[in-house]
């Protein structure tokens, strides 16, 4: 392995050559740009569809399942057409600007005109003739422009980061690499956690400035200011990943970038060909278990620790500082995590023990906060509770919430994502992509539209959110049970074809060696073409 030649101090802080460094710096800083974006309008779309009056965090679970899952399918569907005509490079340019060019739709047109295009009347109209229990569909039609946008925010992560920079990653980073590689890249997502949460609070107004030449409200500016920076980042995006390609992949002197660089396309790729992959190897279906469990967990998770929010913080402002506050510290958590687990624990422990650090994490932080709900209007319980921690119990219970939300993202951002990115290696390049554009395009989103489809059956029966929460912790303990099981079975296939691939480099390794030692020691006359 390529780590023994690092000092002990060097391979755990930066395992990295100093060849390697004009392949890793612009990957980590691509990615450092594109995870930014994704805090900023992760916390931007929750607020925008949250706080509006008459709507609230039961609004997620049914914009996850008839909006952002129907938009999932249609964008992979798009990327897969794109990518049998199109180069990665062409890809990934028309995604950006997809993007980017709603984002600037939203910030000139929709958002400005919200009310006028609001559908009040078809609202008004369901809102009589339907339960309570789907209070948050109507507001999801009601609302249809902010809706929008936190449908295509929501897909930033999915194509954007998970296909769009994976797939790039994958492709261009060995296995030995990748080891190393994507730990840092996840502390560079981590610290983009700490600086997007921190940048938005400056940029957040709490007060109404006239001097400003845009926005109405102070909560308007803090948005606009907010998708202006997205949109410059965007650009960055463009620019850099441009370099990249030219730079690195084109120019380099790695055998496997020039290969990759000059590799005629691949066969045309279709959905109905990937989901057939998918449903005929295990290997792929424990993945799709993985993420499909991690998302139902932390959905099930983030509409309660929503509510909780919105009963603190109604006001818009104050909603976006505090969930922009918990993003930098689930920043300052994943890097700690970064440096303590990634990369370090999966070449000490191996892949399994890695990947189980994640849903260990939820379970036992689900203790807190379920377990504070539970008793919420228990008397006996909450002066027990206060007096341990001289807190009252909503105050409690959104403490456990935030702390289970900022440990859970810690994990996922680190330890899960560099496991889960790592079992794709071993694959065949076609089996990649063919592998990650149904795992991080549709199994996520699945996973996502499954733990809100959970909660609109609960909220229909229940008429109400806290009604629903016996029947979530007994789901929420389920999930996790399976998912333990998948990462058990996923880590001996992993293992098996990692160290395939490993003594295949090392074969391949001694060849090139002896054919150096070889021209070393040979006359050059003696040598062909001399």
């Amino acid at each position: 392995m390529q780590t023994k030649a690092f000092g002990k101090v060097r391979n755990f802080l930066w395992p990295i050559h100093g060849y390697e460094h004009k392949k890793l710096l612009p990957m980590l800083a691509l990615f450092f740009l594109i995870s930014f974006i994704y805090n900023l309008l992760r916390c931007m779309k929750v607020t925008l569809v949250v706080t509006p009056e008459g709507s609230g965090a039961e609004v997620i679970p049914f914009l996850k399942v008839w909006a952002v899952l129907p938009g999932a399918v249609l964008l992979t569907y798009v990327y897969t057409k794109l990518a049998n005509r199109l180069s990665r490079e062409q890809v990934f340019y028309t995604m950006i600007v997809l993007f980017l060019g709603f984002f600037t739709l939203f910030l000139l047109v929709l958002y400005p005109n919200r009310e006028a295009l609001e559908l009040t009347q078809l609202a008004n109209f369901l809102q009589k003739g339907l339960p309570e229990g789907f209070k948050g569909l109507i507001s999801v039609i009601r609302l249809w422009p902010l809706s929008l946008f936190y449908v295509l925010s929501e897909l930033w992560s999915a194509v954007v980061l998970s296909m769009l920079f994976w797939g790039f990653a994958n492709e261009v980073t060995t296995i030995d690499e990748a080891k190393r590689f994507y730990a840092i890249f996840a502390l560079g997502a981590n610290f983009s956690g700490i600086f997007s949460g921190q940048s938005a609070q400056l940029l957040t107004m709490q007060e109404y400035n006239p001097r400003l030449p845009f926005g109405t409200a102070a909560w308007e500016q803090t948005l606009d200011l907010q998708l202006g920076v997205v949109l410059f980042l965007g650009l960055i995006i463009v620019f850099l990943f441009r370099w990249v390609n030219r730079s690195l992949v084109k120019y380099s002197p790695s055998p496997l970038l020039n290969r990759i660089a000059e590799e005629p396309k691949t066969q045309r790729l279709s959905l109905k060909e990937c989901f057939s992959y998918l449903l005929t190897s295990r290997y792929m279906v424990y993945i799709a278990v993985l993420v499909v469990a991690y998302n139902i967990v932390y959905n099930l998770s983030d509409v309660l620790w929503t509510d909780q929010i919105k009963q603190r913080y109604p006001n818009a402002s104050d909603f976006n500082a505090y969930i922009n506050e918990i993003a930098s510290i689930t920043g300052v958590f994943a890097t700690l995590s970064g440096f303590i687990l990634s990369g370090n624990v999966i070449r000490q422990y191996g892949w399994t023990i890695t990947a189980m650090i994640t849903p260990v994490i939820w379970l036992v932080t689900s203790i807190g906060f379920f377990g504070c709900m539970l008793f919420e209007n228990n008397y006996a319980i909450s002066d027990i509770l206060y007096a341990l921690f001289n807190l009252p119990l909503a105050s409690l219970i959104l403490m456990f919430g935030s702390a289970q939300i900022c440990l859970g993202r810690a994990a996922k951002y680190t330890v899960f994502d560099e496991t889960k990115e790592i079992a794709f290696i071993p694959l065949p390049k076609e089996e990649q992509r063919k592998g990650k554009a149904v795992i991080d395009g549709i199994a996520s989103r699945f996973g996502k539209s499954g733990g809100s489809l959970i909660i609109q059956v609960l909220l229909i029966i229940c008429g109400d959110l806290m009604a629903t929460i016996p029947f979530i912790a007994i789901i929420f303990l389920v999930v996790i049970g399976l998912w333990m099981v998948a990462v058990k079975k996923l880590g001996k296939l992993v293992t098996k074809s990692i160290d395939k691939q490993e003594f295949k480099q090392e074969q391949q390794t001694e060849r090139t060696e002896e054919v150096m030692t070889m021209s070393a020691t040979t006359p050059s006359s003696a040598l062909p073409f001399s």
